[in-house]
């Protein structure tokens, strides 16, 4: 079963969830961190490095010896990636987003493809414990080619969770495409509110099943509340505004470990997502969770 655990804005606690989730389900768990322009479950979760592999996209290279300046290629290229200016052939690496249709249409086959190194895919265990995170490098523009490389990674016989990059753009959609379920996590304020509108229309257009965590309950208002009971929302859980969550978080530890009580939540909520994704019944634990830490 995939999961994914993602929100319409960054800072909203993905990664808590994420971490937490794993820490509370039997295993074996892998961990895809596709948060590649900032990856950070490796701080939460203790592991060990056991291999990293470069990772490219393939961009075009012209041989102007057999290159007749037809046009072709940059006529076909959306990203205007390639381009014949007179008697030279221009290659904007940069914008090439690696689709080889300029290699495919050249009549002359004066296109080939070479890669254009963009980040790593670093693999670390601990346990029955899997987590694959994905790095880009500096200066790179390029997400969804990197994020689709972490989500290879995936194992089978496994839960896989998903810490999905923040917002709607195309990155979050290459991280959550082809889940069996969403966990979207926000918070009780109006820009909170506002990008869970964003990010349920998303989920909604491509078709998985979701239900949404409210993270720091407790400290703003109840319009997200309000929200998800008009447009029939599940609510999975909410963590309260603790203090000793924060404290927790600076020290680069859990939750579950440093809140006790929210351990059995995080466990039940591995359960009804699971009969959530698999349009079972289930059973909410709103209530236990919001008075669990009181």
């Amino acid at each position: 079963m995939i999961v994914a655990i993602a929100s319409g804005k960054g800072g909203t606690g993905k990664t808590t969830v994420a971490v937490n989730l794993a820490l509370s389900l039997p295993g074996p768990v892998r961990v895809l961190d596709c948060d590649v322009e900032a990856p950070n479950v490796h701080l939460f979760l203790k592991t060990n490095a056991v291999r990293t592999e470069r990772v490219g996209i393939p961009v075009p290279e012209v041989d102007a010896d057999l290159c007749n300046r037809c046009g072709e290629c940059s006529r076909i290229c959306r990203f205007h990636a390639i381009a014949v200016l007179g008697k030279t052939v221009s290659v904007f690496s940069e914008l090439c987003h690696g689709c080889g249709g300029c290699t495919r249409i050249c009549p002359e086959e004066a296109i080939t493809e070479v890669m254009r190194p963009i980040g790593v895919v670093e693999e670390r265990r601990a346990g029955r414990r899997h987590l694959v995170l994905g790095k880009l490098d500096v200066g790179q523009a390029l997400v969804p080619p990197l994020i689709r490389a972490v989500r290879s990674k995936s194992g089978a016989g496994e839960t896989v969770l998903i810490d999905a990059p923040p917002g709607t753009s195309c990155s979050m959609i290459a991280a959550v495409r082809g889940a069996d379920f969403v966990v979207l996590v926000t918070e009780p304020t109006p820009f909170g509110l506002n990008d869970l509108a964003l990010a349920v229309e998303t989920v909604r257009v491509l078709g998985i099943p979701f239900g949404v965590i409210i993270n720091r309950a407790g400290s703003g208002d109840d319009r997200v509340h309000r929200y998800c009971a008009r447009e029939g929302i599940d609510l999975l859980l909410e963590i309260p505004d603790d203090r000793r969550v924060a404290e927790a978080y600076a020290r680069g530890s859990t939750l579950v470990e440093n809140v006790p009580e929210m351990r059995p939540l995080f466990e039940s909520l591995a359960d009804r997502i699971v009969a959530m994704a698999q349009g079972r019944p289930s059973h909410p634990n709103i209530n236990e969770a919001r008075h669990a830490c009181r």
